[in-house]
Order: structure tokens, then C-alpha cells, then sequence
């Protein structure tokens, strides 16, 4: 016998905070993510405004019996959307944003729920960048508390590492910050353990001193997989650190929207960033090019601009995807791979994308936190748009498919960020670093007032 939980308590906020309830006018919107394929149904969704408003939340969820689930924009919301959350109240932290450029010391001051795309602005008035993710509409501290996958990662690390300080609501209530001075155990818990320590409300993290950056996509029809597929894999081995690519064979359906050179075709598509001057950029691209992309954007641009090459989705959309890390991939694996997505396959998928991974990306960080590194050479992630659920059906399947395929290649480990599926969550750490995560729980979190899109 289940029992409905008493909510009063989150009845009698104080003002100015946003509580959405089953059946009330805004709930529906306010519990929708990102991401338009999950359906979650919580108790609740409150929407503070205020540190201290989400101090009160979380106050009065404990009271109610329920727990909290701090969501900013829920593009990774599908392994949360597994869970019955009917015990649960998110906390969206769309409303709570704001970002302050320290030029002295190149650091920013990250509120709640702020997006990339504002930190990248608000730096680039410095002649700065952060490590940001492909997306500008993907928020910092669900990307950073991850690890956090970046083009400038090959030659920057993970942008967990990034971090300096975080300020946290944990289970009582309480507001701590928590640095490498303060709270140490709790700075290097957070780091990597996502949302199972509280609700971040403020991140502090270092910038990067590129105002513009060497970057762009090469566009071929899928026709030529075959040649780009391998000769990719093959630049990789041997590309520097400052070289940070990915490499996806789409498939778009012919819509009006979208332009000519996208709509209804299938391609494969290398992009990413080359932190190289002009010169030294296009020698180290020239084996790409000889390879006669039909379309070649890379050139010096304004770091903003980086946000955009990556073509993701411009606002919320229905998808559905899955995720291996692989290791080296032989001759073998890229035929795996074309037999998978190459010319005259119809798998349904929009992507299947290679991300290079390795050079500091893959090497632990003395200062960093539970996850200062991804083991491996590729992440390997398959999307499916899914605007209904047969389709979000066939889609998950379609990119099981594919990992299925390439599991001779894969490592044990998982990328974070990249995982849309309940996991075991020792995936992401090694051993020591995994039970050394639990106890700092337990520590933290003692009555596990917080549900995480990748729990402990």
C-alpha cells in the first residue's frame, strides 16, 4: 500500500516561489524538461527565484515526507524520467541565473540554472571561453558536475576540473561553499557525483584566454563514409592535443526548416576545434581536406561561435539515445561501425557520432575531483529523435543496436553526460574513487533527501 505525502508544507512557501501541483494550471509546463521524450510526474515543481527560496523548498520537501531532484533545463533527464517520482519534488533553476567575470584572476561566478551560452558571452566581453559544452542552450552545472565533455578538453581536461568553488543547499536546508580550504571531501564529492549532494546554487570555475578559435565542420554525403570514416580514425591516432573532434553520420528527414544542405540527405560530418594557429591548423587538417568535403567551415572564429558548429537541436526536443566508451578502434571496429551506419543502412538514427577522447581528457587531475578523467579513445553516442513513443521505442533500439555492435571495442566505463539510461552508476569511477563517492554520501546526504539523474 503506497501513501500520498502530505504537501502542505510546500503550500506555505513564501512568496515569489513558484509550486506547481498535479492538476494546477502550470504544472504540466513546468515539469516538462528539455528533453520532450521523458515524461517525468513529480509530486511537485518548485521554481525559485532565490538561494533562500531554494533553501525553503528543500526545507519544506523534508517536512512533506519527499525528496528533491535539482533539475536546471533536463537535457539529461531521461535516466531520471525512469524513476517513479511521485515521492519527489524538482527543483527547476531556470529562474535562478546569473554570471560575474573576475578578468583579474579569469574566473566566473556561475548562478543555479545559467546556460552556456550566457557564461561564453558574458567572458567572450574579456577575451575569454570556458569549457563549454557543443550546446548553448545546456546549463553549467549539470554539464560540470559530470565531468563535462568540451572541444578544447583534448588539450584542457574535463571541465569538472574547471571548478574552484561550488555554493550548496544541502539536505537540512543549509547553504556551505565548498573548495579545495572549505569542505574539501564535499568540493571533491560534487565534482563528478552530479546531483546526489544537494542543489548547486553557484559555481565558481576558471575561463580559458581564447577570445577566437580555430574551428569549423567538413561536410560530406554519406556515400563517402567509406573514405572519411577510416581516414578519420587514422588522423586521430596521431592528432595533437590541441585538436578536439567529432565525427557523425546523420541522417535528416526532409523538412522545409532546415536548410538545403541538411534537408533529407544523409552525411558525415567532422567538427570540432583546433587550438593551433591559422597556419599550423589548416597543415594538420590537410589530410581531412584532401578527402574534398562538399562544405568546409573551418577558419579562425569568435569563440562564441563555437557554441553553434555542432548544429545541435535549437530548442527543446524529443530524443532518445544510448552510449559506449570505446578503446582503440582497429580496422575491424571502423568496418563494424560502417556495416552499422554507412551507405545504404536505415537505422532511424539522427546521429551516430564518434568523439575523440584521450590526450588530458584521459588523464586524472591531481586537484580535480571523483571524476577528473574518461578513460578511452571515442565516445561513441547514438541519438534517435522520438516524437512518439513507438518511435521512441524503435529509436532506443536502433542505438542499443549500434553499441551492441561495437561492445568488442567497448571499455566497462561510461561517459556522465552522454548516459540517457539508468546505469550502475561505478561506471563512471574507477574502484577507489567509487566507495570513496558512497561515503562522502552518506556523509553529505545521510537520510538521501536528493534523487540524481545518475544516483549512488
Amino acid at each position: 500500500m503506497t501513501t500520498t505525502p502530505d504537501i502542505a508544507p510546500l503550500t506555505r512557501l513564501a512568496s515569489g516561489c513558484e509550486v506547481h501541483l498535479p492538476g494546477s494550471a502550470g504544472y504540466d509546463a513546468a515539469r516538462t524538461p528539455w528533453n520532450l521524450a521523458v515524461d517525468q510526474r513529480p509530486a511537485a515543481v518548485a521554481v525559485p527565484r532565490t538561494v533562500e527560496q531554494v533553501q525553503d523548498v528543500v526545507r519544506a520537501a523534508a517536512a512533506a515526507g519527499l525528496r528533491v531532484a535539482p533539475q536546471s533545463t533536463g537535457h539529461g533527464a531521461a535516466a531520471l524520467g525512469e524513476l517513479e517520482l511521485g515521492g519527489v519534488v524538482i527543483v527547476r533553476l531556470s529562474e535562478l541565473t546569473g554570471v560575474t567575470v573576475d578578468a583579474d584572476t579569469r574566473t566566473a561566478r556561475v548562478v543555479g540554472g545559467t546556460l552556456w551560452q550566457d557564461v561564453v558571452a558574458a567572458a567572450s566581453s574579456y577575451g575569454m571561453t570556458a569549457l563549454h559544452g557543443s550546446a548553448p542552450d545546456v546549463a553549467v552545472a549539470g554539464f560540470v558536475l559530470g565531468g563535462g565533455l568540451s572541444f578544447y578538453g583534448r588539450q584542457h581536461g574535463l571541465a569538472a576540473n574547471a571548478v574552484t568553488a561550488i555554493e550548496i543547499v544541502t539536505g537540512e536546508g543549509a547553504l556551505r561553499r565548498a573548495s579545495a580550504t572549505e569542505s574539501p571531501d564535499l568540493f571533491w564529492a560534487v565534482r563528478g557525483g552530479g546531483g546526489n549532494f544537494g542543489v548547486v546554487v553557484a559555481i565558481e570555475l576558471e575561463l580559458l584566454p581564447h577570445a577566437d578559435v580555430y574551428a569549423g565542420m567538413l561536410l560530406w554525403d554519406r556515400e563517402r563514409a567509406p573514405e572519411v570514416v577510416p581516414a578519420w580514425v587514422a588522423w586521430t591516432r596521431t592528432a595533437p592535443e590541441s585538436a578536439t573532434t567529432s565525427l557523425r553520420v546523420m541522417s535528416f528527414p526532409p523538412l522545409p526548416e532546415l536548410p538545403p544542405f541538411l534537408s533529407g540527405r544523409d552525411l558525415v560530418v567532422i567538427d570540432g576545434a583546433v587550438l593551433e594557429s591559422d597556419d599550423d591548423a589548416a597543415a594538420l587538417l590537410a589530410p581531412l581536406r584532401a578527402l574534398a568535403p562538399e562544405m568546409d567551415t573551418f577558419g579562425r572564429i569568435p569563440a562564441t561561435a563555437l557554441l553553434e558548429v555542432h548544429m545541435d537541436p535549437p530548442g527543446p526536443s524529443p530524443a532518445v539515445a544510448d552510449h559506449s566508451v570505446l578503446g582503440s578502434l582497429d580496422a575491424a571496429g571502423v568496418e563494424v561501425f560502417l556495416e552499422q551506419v554507412g551507405p545504404g543502412t536505415r537505422t532511424g538514427l539522427l546521429a551516430a557520432e564518434l568523439r575523440h577522447l584521450g590526450g588530458a581528457l584521459a588523464r586524472p587531475d591531481a586537484r580535480g575531483g571523483a571524476l577528473s578523467a574518461i578513460p578511452g579513445e571515442y565516445a561513441l553516442f547514438c541519438v534517435a529523435m522520438a516524437p512518439e513513443p513507438q518511435a521512441a521505442v524503435a529509436g532506443r533500439a536502433a542505438a542499443f543496436g549500434v553499441v551492441r555492435a561495437l561492445s568488442a571495442w567497448s571499455r566497462a566505463n561510461l561517459v556522465p553526460t552522454f548516459t540517457e539510461t539508468r546505469v550502475d552508476s561505478s561506471r563512471f569511477y574507477d574502484g577507489e574513487d567509487w566507495a570513496a563517492l558512497c561515503r562522502a554520501r552518506d556523509v553529505a546526504d545521510p537520510n538521501r533527501v536528493f534523487v540524481a539523474n545518475h544516483g549512488l
